[in-house]
């Protein structure tokens, strides 16, 4: 018997207040576990409007959105939906609220009241799967664009997050460190991740399972 999927949206609509023009209209779709979906439209198309819908942080205004079975418009779910589907911004400086690596690693963990030993065995893991072990204690400020946005997807995995959502993760990086998210993206695929990766840029998008074109 197939697993439920992981993300359901049915018939998703959002009109922003203010305005009778839809930035989303009549949209569905899936995401199965393990999967790697990107998403991609031109601007204006509702790109980030629907990873804020899918992350809680909008309320759709037509249709439902489920993440693990979850209704993204239940007010009570919104911290458990976040802990299984964590956003990665455009700006990792927008996420990141704390000064030294680890200690950025270990704030979400800190603030579910885990044990030490399990806050320190995630923090760990997700530096070394991240590729941060070395530059553990030192400062944020002294860390590259790339490093820093590896920095924040290190601190969705030390949430032990089933899905990565992404949106526009490289739009602000230099080459080598558009090269290393995507490097980091394909493993952590690799390991069974699922990844919802919204870009503007086609070559970005290749090794997802599907793509999804916003019109």
């Amino acid at each position: 018997m197939s697993q439920p999927p992981l993300i359901s949206v049915q018939t998703l609509g959002f009109t922003y207040p203010g305005t009778t023009v839809p930035a989303l209209t009549d949209l569905t779709f899936q995401v199965a576990r393990g999967e790697w979906v990107a998403l991609v439209g031109s601007n204006g198309s509702g790109k980030s409007t629907l990873a804020r819908i899918l992350n809680a942080l909008l309320v759709p205004t037509q249709g439902a959105c489920f993440v693990d079975g979850m209704n993204c418009s239940d007010e009570s779910l919104v911290w458990e939906i976040r802990r299984k589907l964590s956003m990665v911004f455009q700006n990792p400086e927008n996420q990141i609220v704390t000064t030294v690596v680890e200690d950025e690693v270990a704030f979400g963990p800190e603030n579910l009241g885990l044990p030490s030993e399990e806050i320190r065995r995630r923090v760990d893991n997700a530096l070394e799967v991240t590729g941060l072990t070395e530059k553990a204690s030192k400062a944020v400020y002294t860390l590259s664009g790339g490093q820093k946005q590896r920095l924040a997807i290190a601190g969705a995995l030390a949430m032990k997050s089933d899905c990565l959502l992404l949106d526009e993760p490289t739009a602000m990086l230099d080459p080598q460190g558009r090269a290393e998210v995507l490097e980091l993206l394909g493993r952590l695929h690799s390991l069974g991740h699922s990844i919802v990766l919204i870009s503007h840029h086609l070559e970005e998008v290749m090794a997802a399972d599907r793509v999804l074109v916003l019109l």
